[in-house]
């Protein structure tokens, strides 16, 4: 059974830092692109940051130089270390898995955790 499992959210005033985890299991997570997104109310959910297997990481122009994305895959999980955070940081973030061939685009979603930044 797949699974990605996050953990780490929380309630944090603005300038702190949360890391989010996210374990996989019930599949290859090196097979994978691994990432993480986010969703506000009221607007679409959004890409933060990705790491590819190979190590190939993206970041939104939002997060650059405050948030990091790590991956251990030796341990199946994904890391975002999160700081100087802001009020519109506030959002539910999902962990992602996505491998895309040529045929099959194979899309894993977590079920989310919730961050809240406010003082």
């Amino acid at each position: 059974q797949v699974q990605l499992v996050e953990s780490g959210g929380g309630l944090v005033q603005p300038g702190g830092s949360l890391r989010l985890a996210c374990a996989a299991s019930g599949f290859i997570p090196s097979d994978f692109a691994m990432g993480w997104y986010r969703q506000a109310p009221g607007k679409e959910r959004e890409l933060v940051a990705t790491v590819t297997g190979e190590g190939s990481i993206h970041y939104a122009d939002s997060v650059k130089g405050r948030f990091t994305i790590t991956r251990d895959n030796a341990k199946n999980m994904v890391f975002l270390q999160m700081n100087s955070l802001k009020p519109e940081d506030t959002a539910l973030y999902y962990c992602n898995a996505v491998k895309r061939a040529l045929l099959l685009t194979t899309n894993y979603w977590g079920q989310g955790t919730q961050v809240t930044v406010s003082s």
